[in-house]
């Protein structure tokens, strides 16, 4: 039985496979219309379109034939069935059974699965239709903090469902991306363009220079990054719309990395005063944000526990009332 991807472009077979349907007595597929048939005919291989029964295989393999079954996308439930039937019966004299993959899927191949249901969703969903960027960031802000979530939380199940949320956004902006008029863009150039920023950010991985420490990474990192950008400010770029503990751990983090020495500024009140303790955080490798969520995680904790406790006492007075 043959099995081929629909993930690899027909006729991208691997060569033992090649080599069994040449040299097979019978090839037979139930799908006239499968993706692998015109491939296999223009290659010189004759297939039937029949859909035979187990005992007929099992007849034609008779004498060490060769029966070459091309699996549809469903497989061949009723078939395989059939054989195992045949084969626990003790009664019938079976031949070599093979399942013989054709082409395998690649890692990323499901991704491809991705793009087409959103593709279909894109076209067919009144409210999919619909959405624009603007419209959706709201979605992308929610699934990168229920993503952290499920890091801190430490749930692997979570952590795996929020990263395809995560993905999601990034599929469902590229396929609008690619109805605009004036500067259309697919999923494959967002990819492309990924691909090209890694490579050229990372040179002592795919280039001549040399890195062995991750702080010799970050610098190669920011080195690059500030030629592509042609910024002229160790600011530039930083996102002055995030939450104000990471924004201030940021900007203290690139004047240190540049090496710029810059007092905080001497003010009072409560904003710098968060300001001193972020960049206090971010001096001794602590993310800011980070702290405070557990900080605050401890605190609801308490606010629970003292909720239970005033339920609990205030149940006897609760029983009085009832009688």
């Amino acid at each position: 039985m043959l099995t081929t991807s629909h993930r690899v472009a027909p006729g991208l077979l691997s060569w033992p496979a090649w080599q069994t349907l040449r040299t097979a007595d019978r090839v037979v597929c139930a799908d006239g219309a499968h993706p692998q048939l015109p491939y296999l005919r223009e290659a010189g291989i004759r297939v039937e379109e029949s859909s035979p029964t187990a005992e007929d295989l099992v007849t034609d393999c008779a004498g060490g034939h060769t029966v070459v079954v091309v699996a549809t996308g469903e497989g061949e439930p009723a078939l395989t069935d059939g054989l195992a039937r045949l084969a626990g019966s003790g009664r019938v004299e079976m031949p070599e059974l093979e399942l013989l993959p054709a082409s395998y899927d690649l890692p990323g191949a499901r991704l491809l699965d991705l793009i087409q249901v959103m593709d279909r969703i894109r076209r067919e969903c009144p409210w999919s239709s619909r959405q624009t960027h603007k419209g959706l960031t709201k979605y992308g802000i929610e699934e990168a903090y229920e993503l952290v979530e499920a890091i801190e939380d430490g749930d692997r199940d979570e952590l795996r469902e929020e990263l395809g949320d995560v993905l999601l956004q990034v599929v469902f902006h590229a396929r609008i991306a690619e109805e605009d008029e004036d500067a259309p863009f697919s999923i494959d150039d967002v990819a492309a363009t990924i691909v090209t920023k890694l490579i050229h950010r990372h040179p002592h991985v795919f280039g001549d220079a040399t890195a062995t420490t991750p702080e010799e990474v970050k610098a190669h990192w920011l080195r690059t990054k500030a030629v592509e950008k042609r910024r002229e400010s160790v600011t530039d770029g930083i996102p002055l719309h995030q939450p104000g503990l990471a924004l201030a751990a940021k900007l203290a983090s690139r004047a240190r990395s540049a090496g710029l020495d810059v007092p905080l500024p001497a003010a009072d009140g409560i904003g710098y005063d968060l300001l001193a303790l972020a960049a206090r955080a971010e001096a001794d490798g602590i993310d800011p944000e980070a702290a405070l969520r557990a900080a605050a995680r401890v605190y609801r904790d308490a606010i629970r526990e003292r909720e239970n406790r005033e339920r609990q006492n205030r149940e006897p007075e609760n029983r009085e009332r009832e009688k």
